[in-house]
């Protein structure tokens, strides 16, 4: 896998100042993976976010929107998270059609994600076909 280089601390902020600044975190905690468990009444129903990525397109699945008042909002899913699995299946290396199905194949869907904004970004220069953003709802 592919890190992003270095980024060193904003000069603007002081350093004593990091620790509590918005602009400025060092809390590595919001990159660990995480499990959340989206319910719904209905597999039909709305999941409440789309994605975007594939193998195909030579990179993961991300969440590139979630909508505002949804479970998956409320579960604190958001844009550039990137889906590990969901429901046991492995998303790393999964074709953008295929995850789609498997979102909306159970109104119970058990996800590991993790937040991975540098991920995300590499989907912008990867993604050249027109199903960009396809919703998965």
């Amino acid at each position: 896998m592919e890190l992003p280089p270095y980024e060193h601390p904003p000069p603007w902020i002081p350093p004593n100042e990091r620790s509590n600044h918005p602009g400025y975190s060092n809390n590595l905690e919001q990159f660990f993976m995480r499990s959340v468990t989206l319910l719904r009444e209905r597999a039909s129903d709305p999941l409440g976010f789309n994605i975007r990525g594939g193998k195909e397109h030579f990179c993961g699945i991300y969440f590139s929107k979630v909508t505002p008042n949804t479970e998956a909002e409320h579960l604190g899913l958001k844009e550039s998270d990137q889906i590990i699995s969901a429901n046991g299946t492995n998303f790393e290396d999964i074709e953008h059609t295929e995850a789609v199905k498997i979102l909306k194949s159970h109104s119970r869907t058990i996800m590991k994600v993790r937040n991975f904004p540098y991920g995300y970004r590499k989907t912008y220069e990867n993604l050249q076909n027109s199903n960009v953003g396809i919703p998965a709802d």
